[in-house]
């Protein structure tokens, strides 16, 4: 099967298993811990621990962007260490965009809330539902698997999602790019961007994108906000 023939038909099968039988919450949240260990593992250039490493590394540009920012040593840092047993995670249940953030951040500021919403829901829901060549196609398991990918890397959780998808739908090579792109933009490359779906159009691929950036943006922001709150309570 090629590439794109073989993730579609991963898609039907998951959906099948759903129809047939639902994990467990006991099996959700195990599958969140790999998972979210998991991408600890993954760094920008290649992926650690995991056998026949896929990387990048004759790739990566050293960009300079000190004189941009005051802090030249300000970037990215993984939410826990590696190796660690317990790591921290954010229950999306207690505090969500929905029903926390998207309230708090209207008394903050009026309106920005409505705007900050507007702009995730759009992104979220794009699609012209088509992959590459196929035509009415239901990608909502797959922009919900490269969402929720973004936010586990961040430490965030969702019961009511298995995230056994992630792991089915998103390869190797993809997560490389998605943790490059998210975490460390400037070293992104064109072969990075070439490497993954490449049967795919680029406007699907331009979406990625936008997920990408707007799921770091909403799990940023609930970060905050849960900060927030709970100073003033």
């Amino acid at each position: 099967l090629s590439e794109l023939e073989a993730l579609m038909e991963r898609m039907k099968r998951l959906q099948e298993d759903k129809e047939d039988e639902e994990a467990s919450q006991e099996e959700m949240a195990t599958r969140f811990e790999k998972e979210k260990k998991e991408s600890l593992l993954v760094i920008s250039g290649g992926i650690c621990a995991f056998p026949d490493p896929f990387s990048f590394d004759d790739e990566i540009v050293s960009t300079d962007v000190s004189r941009y920012i005051e802090d030249p040593g300000f970037g990215y840092k993984d939410f826990a260490r590696r190796g660690e047993d317990h790591l921290p995670t954010f229950r999306a249940q207690d505090y969500t965009w929905e029903n926390h953030g998207f309230s708090l951040v209207n008394r903050l500021y009026s309106d920005i809330g409505h705007l900050l919403d507007e702009k995730f829901r759009m992104v979220y829901n794009l699609t012209y539902n088509t992959m590459a060549t196929h035509e009415d196609v239901d990608t909502t398991t797959l922009r919900r698997a490269l969402f929720n990918y973004v936010h586990c890397m961040y430490g965030i959780r969702y019961d009511d999602y298995d995230y056994g998808e992630v792991n089915q739908l998103l390869e190797r090579s993809l997560k490389v790019y998605i943790k490059t792109v998210t975490c460390y933009p400037e070293r992104t490359t064109k072969r990075m961007y070439d490497s993954y779906w490449r049967q795919f159009k680029h406007s699907e691929k331009v979406h990625v994108n936008l997920l990408l950036m707007e799921a770091r943006m909403q799990a940023e922001l609930l970060y905050a906000l849960r900060a927030i709150t709970r100073h003033l309570t």
